[in-house]
């Protein structure tokens, strides 16, 4: 399970930050930023973990408890479909990391990310691989972006429903894959990524025929 050990060990006000998203076929990247300046509360602790091991009932739930911490202090941002296709996935990433930090009450003093490279913050930064098994701070970063990308994701799927967005977020299951021959592509698809660009080259192909 995570801890503040990291928070606690650089002092002042931490910022854990992660992103969710680099693999889906569609939808954007997105990340959070989260300063626990006065600690998480112990009830609280011991169920926060990477968003990838939680339920999504238990992932809802400590999102909403989160913004009503003692302290707390939480930014959002994200990369668009459009922008990944122009930056590619690492830079739109690193972007969205820097919007979250960005739409902090005011710059952290010190900036924890998950993984093995960082943007810059304009503050002193370290990288923590499998930062979200580790940082309270960045397992609660993850789930708030898994909690707002879901959405987002389930949102888009009442427009488009054939790709099953509200179940699969986006991400190539067999279902999705098998939307993107009968149905095609939406303007939410990432045209960059190989699945959707080679179903793109065979509509060109299928049409010259």
């Amino acid at each position: 399970m995570p801890d503040f050990t990291r928070e606690q060990q650089h002092g002042g006000r931490v910022a854990g930050v992660d992103e969710v998203g680099r693999g889906p076929l569609a939808g954007p990247v997105v990340a959070a930023a989260v300063v626990f300046a006065a600690g998480v509360p112990a009830d609280l602790a011991v169920i926060i973990d990477d968003s990838k091991k939680l339920k999504p009932v238990v992932r809802e739930a400590i999102a909403a408890r989160l913004p009503d911490v003692p302290g707390i202090e939480i930014g959002l941002g994200a990369a668009s479909t459009a922008e990944i296709d122009f930056l590619n996935i690492h830079h739109a990433a690193h972007l969205a990391m820097q919007r979250a930090v960005a739409r902090l009450p005011r710059l952290p003093d010190h900036v924890l990310v998950d993984g093995n490279k960082t943007p810059d913050f304009g503050c002193s930064t370290q990288t923590v691989v499998g930062g979200d098994r580790l940082s309270l701070s960045i397992a609660a970063a993850s789930i708030v972006a898994k909690v707002v990308r879901d959405r987002i994701m389930a949102r888009l799927d009442t427009r488009w429903p054939a790709y099953g967005w509200e179940k699969n977020a986006g991400y190539g299951t067999a279902a999705h894959r098998l939307a993107l021959t009968t149905t095609g592509i939406t303007p939410h698809h990432r045209r960059t990524f190989g699945t959707v660009r080679r179903q793109i080259e065979h509509f060109y192909t299928e049409g010259r025929a």
